[in-house]
């Protein structure tokens, strides 16, 4: 296959942390519009749909639903806290509120091949565009809901078995998204994050972790050989587009 240069290479949009309220929802609104007016290869939003007093609602997650089903592009969503494992602090069962998440969200694009992990995680899906293999993962933020000793074990060992699921087929260039800042607290992460660093000692550049939860966009290497992209989240409602060519190209924007 010959390089890919950046105009002609694929490209993709992230997301998350956003709406966090009804003027917010204004605005992603008019994001909708300017994605569905590019050439995008599928939408990503990474977690938390709302504020947990609003994403742990049916109304408000139904909501979402159907106001990011007005994208014209392929659309994955992933889970993040205010999602599902911090509900407990509206008086709601963290387990359920996934159950129904995953009733809403856990709908394959059409448009784009989707491979799911056989079991209970429907949310843990990998996908390739081209030589990059995506990998997505249940792992939220605010501590990774290990406030629940055992779902987090189980849940966490689903995931890093995707993940080495993904990294035996040795793409050229592994993307793994989910919601977590692993960087802000590391215990409840550090499994996760040493596989990933392993990854990343033997091929470094290659490897990258895509994350929301704490709404400030960046792009940096806090581990060696393993890029860190950040997307903007509320009070900012914005994307993040990845160039996927020979090099991995990134353009924020906020303009909503």
């Amino acid at each position: 296959m010959p390089p890919l240069d950046a105009q002609h290479a694929p490209a993709v949009a992230v997301l998350g942390d956003t709406p966090y309220s009804t003027t917010e929802a204004g605005r992603l609104d008019r994001l909708i519009g300017d994605l569905n007016a590019r050439p995008l290869a599928f939408v990503v939003h990474v977690g938390d749909l709302g504020t947990s007093a609003q994403a742990c609602r049916d109304d408000w997650l139904a909501a979402r639903r159907a106001q990011l089903g007005r994208l014209s592009h392929p659309l994955i969503v992933l889970p993040g806290d205010n999602d599902w494992s911090d509900c407990h602090l509206q008086g709601a069962d963290p387990l359920a509120r996934l159950a129904r998440w995953r009733e809403l969200f856990c709908v394959a694009p059409a448009s784009i091949r989707v491979e799911r992990q056989p079991g209970p995680y429907c949310e843990h899906v990998r996908w390739r565009i081209g030589e990059t293999l995506f990998v997505a993962l249940n792992v939220p933020g605010n501590r990774n809901n290990a406030r629940q000793p055992e779902e987090h074990r189980r849940r966490m060992e689903a995931a890093l078995a995707w993940l080495e699921a993904a990294a035996r087929l040795e793409p050229r260039r592994l993307v793994v998204l989910m919601h977590a800042n692993p960087y802000l607290a590391a215990k409840p992460y550090r499994v996760l994050m040493e596989r990933l660093q392993a990854l990343a000692s033997r091929r470094p550049g290659r490897v990258v972790l895509v994350h929301g939860d704490t709404h400030i966009a960046k792009d940096d290497e806090p581990s060696p050989g393993l890029r860190r992209i950040e997307v903007w989240g509320s009070p900012f409602v914005g994307w993040t587009r990845l160039v996927l060519g020979e090099a991995l190209e990134v353009e924020s924007s906020i303009a909503y």
